[in-house]
């Protein structure tokens, strides 16, 4: 889809919110006017009315592909949400739960009685479900569990002994498989009775009579080549596979690597099991760098953006009372040095400036280095050697903008003395953010924690605190 294309389909998505919410809108200010009303026709009137906006809604969302009624929803308020909510067609609830943000999914399964959350669980495929399953009630899936055959049983059954970050967790057994003994011709009349080929299917899997995995054939190979070659001449032997075990963060980025649409999943036998498909890799790559963000920030999870504030409160206070330590401590800082700043107020002003540009240089640098560790760029025997390119990049900053600042310093004041400390707090205190932008998210990552969980709130504290100190230090020691 090219950059216009998207730019329409977006604009679409966002006209067609606004005219939900001026639906929803309009049907508050017609009910209330409604009310108002006295007379024998009041109740009629009203449920006249009211039943026109409804039909008018439920049109808007039956025109919707799931994932933007899904992002339709999480846009809304919580009582107009539920509202629309109550207004999607029952075979399409499966769908769009499994397309909303998990904070607005546990919104919508609260407003949902057990025989509701079963209809929707019916429509979906055991991969499917297996994500779903975890945030059902207890006594909901083990109904749910009851009605499926023995196969789809066994197959959700599999997805949930994975964990969600396994390969395991995320692989779809929806899949065409096919003997190498067989030509290409075969293959066609067995694809077109078929009629339907599972989403995502750029390649049939080749297996043997136990289902050991031989090989892949690619669609279009099968269609390329001669019919009468059998499935062995054409296929190829050495794909790209994966073991349910192993991380699915690694299996995103070899799809990204090697530009894989689909790819089949294999026990320690090789015996093929299921399949990993795009879409579910885009989703997985897409929630990754949302929480890389979210921990950057000190917040513990994914927030609906309409929570209660008691919610809301719960996500952000850990951090927010970890800054407050941090600021406390530099405020102290700056106490010790109390009397430098009474005797050369120019400290007070130029302070701020210091800290500010290494909390900003230290971001620069932890982003880079939670980035490589995502990509797994990092390892012990690189880490001295990325130390000591941080180092001189921060060096030859703090010397290039420390000296400017340093000049400015001397045009406002007519000090040079004043200039010079100023310049070599600001090269000291980027060399510190350097530092600590590398060690804090590795020190992380040792401790088993995500490198990224709070890494700007304390680099952030780090710069605040160590720029204070370095600079009042040494205007201290050189100026008074």
């Amino acid at each position: 889809m090219s950059e216009v294309e998207v730019k329409k389909t977006q604009e679409s998505l966002q006209d067609r919110l606004a005219q939900v919410v001026e639906l929803l809108q309009r049907q508050k200010v017609v009910e209330d006017l409604t009310h108002r009303q006295e007379g024998a026709h009041h109740d009629r009137v009203e449920n006249l009315v009211h039943r026109q906006n409804l039909v008018e809604l439920q049109r808007k969302l039956d025109d919707l592909h799931s994932a933007d009624v899904a992002y339709i929803l999480e846009a809304l308020p919580l009582d107009d949400r539920l509202t629309l909510w109550q207004l999607v067609k029952a075979d399409r609830d499966g769908d769009i739960l499994l397309e909303v943000s998990d904070s607005v999914r546990e919104s919508l399964i609260a407003d949902m009685d057990d025989h509701e959350l079963l209809a929707a669980a019916k429509e979906l495929d055991a991969d499917e479900l297996a994500d779903l399953a975890s945030e059902l009630p207890r006594d909901v899936v083990h109904e749910l569990m009851e009605s499926l055959d023995n196969q789809q049983r066994e197959r959700v059954r599999s997805a949930l002994s994975y964990d969600e970050e396994q390969v395991g967790a995320l692989m779809d057994f929806e899949m065409v498989t096919i003997r190498e003994d067989v030509s290409l011709e075969v293959v066609l009349r067995y694809l077109r009775r078929l009629k339907e080929l599972p989403g995502h299917t750029d390649k049939l899997f080749v297996v043997d009579y136990d289902g050991v995995l031989k090989g892949v054939l690619p669609i279009k190979r099968l269609l390329v080549n001669d019919p009468e070659k059998q499935v062995a001449e054409v296929m190829a032997s050495d794909p790209v596979s994966f073991h349910p075990d192993e991380d699915a963060y690694d299996a995103a980025q070899a799809f990204e690597r090697y530009d894989l649409v689909s790819a089949p999943v294999v026990d320690k036998n090789d015996k093929l099991i299921g399949r990993l498909t795009i879409d579910e890799m885009v989703d997985l790559i897409r929630e990754e760098s949302e929480s890389e963000v979210l921990n950057m920030a000190g917040l513990r999870e994914e927030e609906d953006i309409f929570a209660s504030v008691w919610k809301s409160l719960r996500n952000r206070w850990a951090w927010l009372a970890i800054n407050l330590i941090t600021a406390f401590v530099a405020s102290r800082v700056i106490g010790l040095f109390e009397g430098s700043i009474e005797k050369l107020v120019a400290l007070a002003a130029l302070m701020p400036i210091v800290a500010g540009i290494g909390g900003n240089s230290g971001n620069q640098t932890i982003t880079m280095i939670v980035r490589a560790m995502a990509l797994d760029q990092v390892s012990t025997g690189n880490t001295s050697r990325l130390m000591r390119k941080e180092l001189a990049v921060a060096l030859i900053n703090g010397l290039i903008w420390g000296g400017v600042i340093g000049v400015v310093a001397y045009l406002l004041y007519h000090s040079w003395s004043l200039g010079v400390v100023m310049t070599a707090a600001m090269t000291l205190n980027l060399l510190l953010a350097a530092l600590m932008g590398v060690l804090i998210p590795m020190t992380l990552a040792k401790m088993g924690r995500d490198p990224a969980m709070g890494s700007s709130v304390m680099i952030t504290a780090m710069t605040d605190s160590g720029g204070f100190f370095i600079f009042l230090g040494l205007a201290t020691i050189f100026l008074l």
